[in-house]
C-alpha cells in the first residue's frame, strides 16, 4: 500500500464535510476525481474506507485509522509549508547572533526590541556561548551573525561596519588617577584591572594599549556584569576600560573619572559578520540597519 498526502486529505476532507460534494470543494476537485481517488486508495488496502449507505457518508473502523493517522501527520506537513512560504517571502527564518565582547549587550537587546516589532515571526537568539568559535559557527550555519571588532577575510562572510566607539578609562572620582586628562599604558603597572571573564587578546586594553607597550597591570580582578565591574570601580577596588556607551551611566556621576586612552584615544570599529548569501535577505539588511542606528543613541547619551 502506498500511502500519499493528497489520500490522508481526501479522508480527512470528506470525514470534516460529512460527504464527497462539500470534500471535493474544499479539496478544489470535482466530486468524480474525488471519489475516483478514495476508490484506488480502497483498492490498494484492500478494505472499505466509507460506509457509504450511512447517512452523512462516515468512515468504517479501518477508515478510522488512516483519519487518526491524517490529523497527526497533517498538522505537521502544513506548519512547515507555512515555515517554508515564510522563508520564501523573507517573512520568517532565523537569526542567532554570537557576539565576542560582553559590553555588546549594553546596545543589543534595544536593537532587537526594535526588530521584534518589525519582524515578530523571525527566530532570534543570542549565543554568548559561542563567542569565541563564533567565526567557524557562521560558517557551519549554527549562527547567523556575529558581532565582531576583528575583521577577517573568509569565503563566503561579509564584514558590514556597524559604529564606532571609544576606549575609555574608567576609574573612582577618588583614584590618583582622576584628575588626569589621560591615562597612559605606563599607568596601568601599579593598578587591579577589572576585565571581562575573556582572553586577553580579545580585549581593546591590552589588544590596543598595554601588548603593544609591553606593560602589564599589577593585578587582573575578571567579572561577568558591566554593572558589577561600576560597582568595584566606585569602591575603588581597581580601574577598568570599557567601551563609551556603557559609561554613559558614569559620566556626570561624581563617583566616577572618565578619561581617554592615550591623549589621542583609542577608537574600535564594530562589524556584523553575516554569510555572504543571507546579506540581502529583507530582516537581516533590517537588522544592520537598526545595529548602526541604535548604539549611536546610546553613544549621544554618555556625551
Amino acid at each position: 500500500m502506498y500511502l500519499e498526502l493528497k489520500h490522508l486529505r481526501a479522508v480527512r476532507a470528506i470525514h470534516d464535510a460529512g460527504g464527497l460534494a462539500r470534500a471535493a470543494e474544499r479539496l478544489n476537485l470535482t466530486q468524480s476525481a474525488l471519489s475516483h481517488q478514495i476508490k484506488g486508495l480502497e483498492d490498494m488496502a484492500g478494505v472499505e474506507l466509507f460506509i457509504r449507505r450511512a447517512k452523512p457518508m462516515r468512515l468504517s473502523p479501518s477508515g478510522q485509522k488512516l483519519l487518526r493517522l491524517a490529523e497527526r501527520v497533517l498538522p505537521e506537513v502544513e506548519a512547515v509549508e507555512d515555515d517554508l512560504r515564510g522563508d520564501e517571502s523573507g517573512r520568517s527564518g532565523r537569526l542567532h547572533i554570537a557576539i565576542e565582547c560582553h559590553a555588546c549587550f549594553d546596545w543589543l537587546l534595544p536593537v532587537l526590541e526594535s526588530f521584534r516589532r518589525t519582524w515578530p515571526d523571525i527566530d532570534v537568539d543570542i549565543r554568548p556561548g559561542l563567542s569565541f568559535g563564533a567565526l567557524p559557527a557562521l560558517a557551519r550555519e549554527d549562527v547567523d551573525a556575529v558581532v565582531s571588532s576583528d575583521p577577517a577575510n573568509l569565503d563566503g562572510i561579509t564584514f558590514s561596519p556597524l559604529f564606532d566607539y571609544d576606549a575609555v578609562f574608567v576609574s573612582s572620582s577618588a583614584h590618583p588617577l582622576a584628575g588626569r586628562d589621560f591615562v597612559t599604558a605606563e599607568d596601568f603597572r601599579d593598578q587591579t584591572l577589572i576585565t571581562y571573564p575573556v582572553d586577553r587578546e580579545r580585549l581593546d586594553v591590552f589588544s590596543q594599549l598595554l601588548m603593544p607597550a609591553g606593560v602589564a597591570p599589577r593585578a587582573i580582578r575578571q567579572v561577568e556584569l558591566t554593572a558589577v565591574i561600576l560597582m568595584l570601580v566606585a569602591s575603588n577596588r581597581g580601574v577598568s576600560v570599557l567601551p563609551d556607551w556603557v559609561v554613559r551611566s558614569a559620566r556626570g556621576n561624581p563617583d566616577y573619572a572618565v578619561l581617554p586612552l592615550t591623549e589621542h584615544g583609542v577608537t574600535r570599529r564594530l562589524y556584523a559578520a553575516t554569510r555572504s548569501a543571507d546579506a540581502a535577505k529583507p530582516f537581516v539588511a533590517q537588522f544592520l540597519r537598526l545595529a548602526r542606528t541604535e548604539p549611536v543613541k546610546l553613544q549621544r547619551a554618555a556625551e
